[in-house]
């Protein structure tokens, strides 16, 4: 049986360093192929059979593309069952992103020899530690120092896990995205001592058989199903395989992805995995997906998405890129009603918090009750349907109200709360102490959480999720915590939660012998509820919104015959440091073929620097910085932020920080309490935000407590400043900022651009307000008619001039005057209370003027130019302004 996913199909370290370069050694000459798209760069791909040793040979295929140069390494692993081919899309969607990605089959699957030792550090582990020293020596790939290549990993289920012990055993992994995976496999197989039979066989068969595992694992395995019960042997032979042996090691940071509509490796996994790495102080981000091994939406689009955003930010160091919540999780919010299909929202918070956060008691009631174990432990109650597909599709269900769990008469205890008095939102694992008695030694129980609607309202499992435990010692009675599954459902108004122990489930081995159970409260419900996380409003079915943009789907697809679809380029390495840098951009008005907002605009503006954007009316400046923002798209022309090709939406943009006129605010809500609330709508979490660094900067003061509706205009505008500096953007445009201040305002505005840039961030401002400007901008570009008229210094542009004030020491008689006035070059001179204020022609210039000086021994003492930038301005666009 077939374990890989719809959407993923998907030695200590050093230890053989020295010998690596031998083993990896062609078994023949790898083929070199390239997969191209009609509009996307071509990806090469080159296949190679690798000999890791002992006869064992890894069949592998290695992606690249674009321009040569060295980029960061991303490693793919597939599922269990699968092979490389399952990572290819994946794989060429990286590849044009800007990465080296390496795909492989993992021993036993696809074209690779050798037994399966589910992810065993002296095989499989070992293997990735030989495919990294492969890397290390590709000139194609990014290395941090000789023979450690900057690489992540990722991958799903099987693919996961490798990842995790990667990490674990090589400190040259760098980031990992793990998907639907374990972290104790013995506590996955063997949970709370109860063997997960249905799905430990779907794992054997997946694989091809008992033969095709490794000896150990093949005899752990037959006894254990022949027992029915897992040993210490088996446990201690599966937890030396798993990340959790390797925990204290994994210090990389850390994007886990795990399934609601997961019976094999539920939430709780993921929960370990995450409270473990964290407290190792590496960066973790957790996301709950709707699907799940049981089937389901695996999201495939969105979590790859968010896979490269997160090598993005740790393996490329491009800290601007959003990288998602901390913690998010899918839900599902209705039926479409015109296709049945099942709408998805998110739901997120700022930090992680755990399985157990805001936890509230719902009282149960129950008398103690008795209920059997059958012998044979027949019929068995059903949850989930491990393997067997559809199983997906029934948890998803029931989200949705609809109840398919079995439980038979006589062989389980229930435990009904009071219908909730208001919605009640479980996220988590709800936990109850209860009092066992048996007539066996052990007792194994199935503890499950049903939402049981009004009246005689069918009883649904969230997530058809049950956790077994095994009571050893059962026959003189023992209190017993449960811990439930994990997940993550809505209790609605007027339902009640029932709490079910029954003796059997179809996906878990139960004690044959027939027995007697007891069970009674010994507590009441404790419900996890998250209270950080918040729920985003539903999508709107799609009859809502298809008819209106059938029309602006029809003509888009016209346009798109007419024009081909371009992608964004590579980044350029060399630019990565530059905020701006602006090559032939050009804009045409709109129905015009000829008539231009900006034409052939080119400028670099570099850290540090206010750089004022000056210009009379229709010069092309609004028109610029929408194309900055990526608001609009040039129709000629480049624009690379920090390298990168600005386009709409590109991610880079989130380095960005903008401030156009007339900025909203809830009046009611304090200052602080607005930036809060916009920040949370970005998704990213709090500690990105640096608010209280932009605070300081802004110098709001005391007023950032008090409602915005007693704020001033200045007061607004800073704190228009102040949320447009949230996260620190490295690229802060500002759009007359000091519109309807008083002067204190406007030199209070003033302050804070300095302020800002001199912390190595840029600030673009475009102003009207010339004297402003040329007090707080370091450098300008003047515009006019779409043309750049010029760029540089401030100093420079107003010192380009023809008018030089020449300081002296002494008053300089009318006589000397006169001479100075005849001068070649000199067109005129001035005596003023400082000395002379000379205009040179034409043919003059400030070296030819001062040597004249010093030959008629006028007592120079200093020249320099003597304007002001609104005269600058003035001369350079022809007094047209």
């Amino acid at each position: 049986m077939d374990l890989r996913l719809p959407a993923f199909r998907g030695l200590r370290r050093g230890a053989v360093a020295a010998v690596v370069a031998a083993l990896l050694v062609l078994a023949g000459v790898g083929t070199w192929t390239a997969v191209a798209s009609d509009d996307a760069p071509a990806v090469h791909r080159s296949d190679r059979v690798m000999d890791m040793g002992g006869g064992v040979r890894i069949d592998t295929s290695f992606f690249t593309s674009g321009s040569p140069g060295r980029r960061p390494a991303v490693l793919l692993a597939h599922g269990f069952g699968g092979s490389k081919d399952d990572m290819t899309d994946q794989a060429v969607t990286l590849a044009r992103d800007g990465y080296a990605v390496l795909t492989w089959s993992a021993r036993g699957f696809g074209r690779s020899t050798g037994k399966i030792g589910l992810n065993d550090p002296k095989s499989e582990v070992a293997d990735v530690s030989r495919l990294i020293d492969w890397l290390a020596q590709r000139p194609e790939v990014r290395l941090d120092k000789p023979g450690d290549p900057r690489v992540g990993m990722a991958g799903a289920s099987y693919g996961g896990a490798i990842a995790l012990l990667a990490a674990g055993y090589d400190h040259r992994v760098d980031a990992i995205a793990p998907a639907i995976t374990y972290w104790n496999l013995a506590d996955a197989l063997f949970p709370n001592g109860v063997f997960k039979k249905l799905w430990a066989g779907v794992f054997v068969n997946s694989g091809g058989g008992c033969a095709k595992f490794t000896a150990e694992l093949c005899r752990m395995y037959e006894r254990v199903a022949e027992s029915g019960k897992p040993d210490t042997e088996a446990r201690a032979l599966l937890q030396a395989r798993s990340p959790s042996a390797v925990a204290e090691d994994i210090k990389v940071p850390t994007l886990l992805v795990q399934g609601q509509s997961d019976s094999l490796f539920p939430l709780g996994q993921a929960d370990a995995a995450a409270r473990a790495i964290r407290a190792d102080g590496a960066p973790v981000d957790v996301d709950w997906i709707a699907g799940g091994h049981d089937g389901g939406d695996m999201e495939t689009s969105r979590v790859q998405a968010r896979d490269t955003a997160w090598f993005d930010r740790y393996l490329k160091g491009d800290k601007g890129v959003d990288t998602g919540p901390a913690f998010r999780i899918t839900r599902t919010g209705g039926i479409d009603s015109t296709d049945g299909a099942a709408q998805l929202k998110g739901a997120s918070g700022a930090s992680y918090q755990g399985l157990e956060s805001g936890q509230r008691t719902v009282e149960l009631s129950g008398r103690q009750q008795r209920f059997a174990n059958p012998a044979g432990a027949t019929p068995p109650a059903v949850s989930a349907l491990p393997g067997l597909g559809g199983s997906g599709g029934l948890a998803q269900l029931s989200s949705l109200g609809v109840g398919v769990s079995l439980d038979f008469p006589g062989q389980y205890a229930q435990f009904d709360s009071r219908p909730v008095r208001q919605d009640l939102w479980i996220t988590g694992s709800p936990t109850v102490t209860v009092h066992v008695t048996s007539t066996s030694d052990d007792a194994v129980l199935f503890g499950k959480v049903y939402d049981v609607g009004p009246g005689k309202g069918q009883p649904v499992l969230p997530s058809q999720l049950v956790a077994p435990v095994r009571v050893e010692g059962a026959k003189t009675g023992k209190d017993v915590t449960l811990t439930l599954p994990a997940v993550d459902h809505e209790v609605q108004k007027g339902h009640r939660l029932r709490l079910v122990l029954a003796s059997t489930d179809l996906g878990y081995a139960s004690p044959t012998a027939p027995a007697t159970y007891t069970v009674s409260l010994k507590s009441g419900l404790k419900v996890p509820t998250a209270p950080g996380v918040a729920t985003a409003a539903a999508p709107l079915p799609s009859w809502v919104w298809w008819l209106p943009v059938t029309g602006a789907v029809v003509a888009a697809a016209l346009l798109l015959t007419a024009r081909r679809r371009t992608t964004a380029p590579a980044p350029d390495p060399a630019l990565a440091d530059v905020p701006l840098h602006i090559t032939g951009l050009s804009k045409r008005y709109a129905k015009s073929a000829d008539r231009y907002a900006v034409k052939d605009l080119s400028f670099r503006v570099a850290k540090g620097q206010v750089l004022g954007l000056l210009g009379p009316n229709g010069a092309g400046k609004t028109t610029t910085l929408r194309m900055l923002m990526g608001l609009i798209r040039p129709d000629g022309g480049e624009i690379r932020v920090f390298g990168h090709a600005v386009r709409p939406g590109a991610p880079v943009l989130s380095r960005v920080g903008a401030f156009v006129e007339g900025a909203g605010f809830l009046p009611h809500l304090s200052g602080r309490e607005n930036l809060e609330l916009y920040w949370r709508a970005t998704g990213r979490p709090a500690e990105d935000a640096h608010l209280d660094e932009a605070l300081e900067i802004a110098g709001l003061g005391d007023a950032l407590e008090r409602a915005v509706r007693t704020y001033s205009q200045g007061m607004r505008q800073r704190l228009a400043i102040a949320q447009a500096m949230l996260g620190l953007p490295d690229l802060l445009i500002l759009d007359e900022p000091t519109n309807g201040l008083d002067p204190p305002q406007i030199r209070e505005m003033r302050e804070v651009m300095i302020r800002y840039a001199a912390g190595g961030r840029t600030v673009i401002v475009s102003s009207h307000l010339l004297a402003e400007v040329e007090q707080s901008c370091t450098h300008l570009v003047v515009m006019d008619r779409g043309r750049l008229l010029q760029a540089g210094p401030v100093k420079e542009i107003i010192g380009s001039g023809d008018t030089l004030l020449v300081g002296t020491a002494a008053p300089v008689e009318e006589p000397l005057v006169e001479k100075v006035g005849a001068l070649p070059g000199v067109a005129s001179a001035v005596r003023t209370e400082d000395g002379l204020l000379v205009r040179l022609d034409a043919g003059g210039s400030a070296p030819r003027l001062v040597a004249e000086l010093v030959r008629l021994e006028v007592p120079v003492e200093s020249v320099g130019p003597h304007r002001r930038l609104e005269d600058a301005f003035l001369t350079l666009i022809g007094g047209s302004a």
